[in-house]
């Protein structure tokens, strides 16, 4: 099978993790400071904590701006950790359409900002690109709601030459094995705010207020503090597979494309055509991981308001993700459209 998620660890992360068991120090050492230090330098951020998840990182987040009691805006599309956060932390989801880019509508959130007077919208960077973070900042001034950044597929993207996780007044990151930046397990926060700095401490750090123990170990940190120094080549190379899908599949799909302004890092690669159920089943058949990143929407999931979603409820039909990892090689990228082209009765220009 040609897995849609391939993590390969090399001898310095076995090293690392021998090293660490001989110090004695897995928890609370020097390898969760020095990747909480590189990740916030690489981001462009004052503040940085790491969390135990993706989740985790964004119920903190939302503790830390107030939601309870509040709406939360979020988008149609997205891991059900995005709607399921708001929840946890006690705020009132409401949910909005995508672009065609799959990520928040901003013409529609702003008419959901006019109704609903949120405290905090939830831009989520889906399959590896920003949402339109300068409609949406905008957006904020105008009508005073805090952004809080879902990065979780984002690791590495740009817009207009800043990272995500650095274009919002928060940020959350997921860590987890599929992650363009994995350690297994982990998450992390991530703001400029000294205020919010400060509310998030009152929740992982105990002491005057009930807080969690929702640290990672040095395992963690250490393989995390190794991969995030391969972070640039890895989305480099994802790029380079992407460029292969767009020129060797010659119709049949709709191919994701990178908004102007942004960098795409494709954590998925991400396809539409109407007869998608059969495609991804054909494909598994002949041993490719193909998937759908997803099927549901979030508040068809959660039973949340919302506007109407017309983009989402066609795409959520139509989407399915192919391999895009940094390990492929010619002759796999090769054997996925052929596949692929196969299934809409089309001849592919093979790789040269």
């Amino acid at each position: 099978m040609i897995k849609i998620i391939e993590q390969r660890f090399t001898q310095e992360e076995k090293e690392l993790v021998l090293e660490i068991l001989e110090s004695g120090q897995i928890t609370r050492g020097k390898w969760t400071s020095l990747f909480q230090e590189e990740f916030a330098q690489y981001l462009g951020v004052k503040h940085m904590f790491t969390v135990c998840s993706g989740t985790v990182a964004l119920f903190i987040a939302l503790k830390a701006l107030g939601v309870e009691g509040e709406r939360v805006i979020v988008p149609a599309m997205s891991f059900m950790a995005t709607i399921d956060a708001v929840y946890l932390a006690g705020g009132v989801p409401v949910v909005v359409d995508v672009d065609s880019y799959y990520t928040m509508d901003p013409e529609q959130l702003e008419d959901a900002v006019k109704k609903y007077r949120p405290k905090v919208v939830i831009p989520v960077h889906l399959y590896g690109q920003t949402a339109d973070m300068d409609a949406i900042m905008w957006l904020s001034e105008r009508y005073g709601f805090y952004v809080l950044e879902d990065s979780a597929q984002a690791h590495g993207a740009l817009w207009k030459g800043k990272r995500a996780g650095s274009l919002g007044h928060i940020s959350a990151f997921s860590f987890y094995a599929s992650k363009n930046l994995p350690m297994g397990e982990g998450g992390a926060i991530a703001t400029n705010s000294d205020k919010l700095a400060k509310e998030i401490k009152k929740w992982i750090d105990f002491g005057d207020h009930p807080a969690f123990n929702v640290r990672i170990t040095e395992f963690q940190a250490g393989i995390g503090y190794l991969m995030l120094k391969r972070l640039e080549e890895h989305n480099k190379k994802r790029r380079e597979n992407a460029s292969k899908y767009m020129q060797s599949l010659n119709g049949g799909f709709v191919h994701p494309v990178a908004r102007e302004g942004a960098y795409h890092v494709y954590h998925l690669y991400t396809l539409r055509h109407p007869n998608r159920d059969a495609i991804v089943e054909k494909l598994r058949e002949k041993g490719v991981d193909a998937r759908v990143y997803y099927s549901y929407l979030l508040h068809q999931l959660r039973g949340a308001e919302h506007l109407p979603t017309p983009n989402a409820e066609k795409f959520r039909k139509e989407v399915f993700s192919i391999p895009v990892h940094p390990y492929l090689t010619e002759e796999e990228i090769n054997f996925i459209t052929e596949s692929l082209m196969v299934e809409v009765g089309l001849a592919p220009n093979p790789l040269c």
